[in-house]
């Protein structure tokens, strides 16, 4: 069955002397999140920007996609860190995602962490949905 998620945003002004602000979510979740662009192309401050959420949806898409391959593989993960940074370039958009994934897996040797890595970020739902951005690395390693 699909799901659907819907975000609202409110929005004022023009690009760079503008500002928004994220309402709500469908969770309810997450609400009342300024934005605008000096958060996201300057520096954030207390506000957020489309490339932190998008960091946030990656690292936590990655991290379920990799948990289902190592289970269904046998390996069920004590515990999986994962980070993922969103570089963004002003005229250019979303260059660069770095994956790093830290995990914690009984019984895995580094090179099958490491393949099952490789797996997840090739095939999580955010992934193919960022299959545009030029370079998106991974780091893995077990602790």
């Amino acid at each position: 069955m699909a799901t659907e998620r819907k975000a609202e945003v409110e929005w004022h002004g023009d690009l760079m002397g503008g500002g928004g602000r994220i309402e709500s979510v469908t969770s309810g979740a997450v609400g009342g999140l300024e934005v605008d662009w000096r958060a996201r192309a300057e520096e954030p401050g207390s506000k957020t920007s489309p490339e932190e959420l998008i960091a946030a949806a990656h690292a936590s898409c990655f991290s379920m996609a990799l948990s289902n391959g190592l289970a269904q593989a046998g390996h069920t993960a004590d515990e999986l860190r994962t980070s993922a940074t969103v570089t963004f370039q002003p005229g250019e958009g979303i260059t660069q995602i770095a994956l790093t994934v830290e995990g914690s897996v009984p019984g895995m040797d580094e090179n099958a962490f490491r393949e099952a890595a490789e797996t997840a970020k090739a095939n999580c739902p955010v992934s193919k949905a960022l299959a545009g951005v030029p370079e998106i690395t991974l780091d893995a390693r077990l602790r």
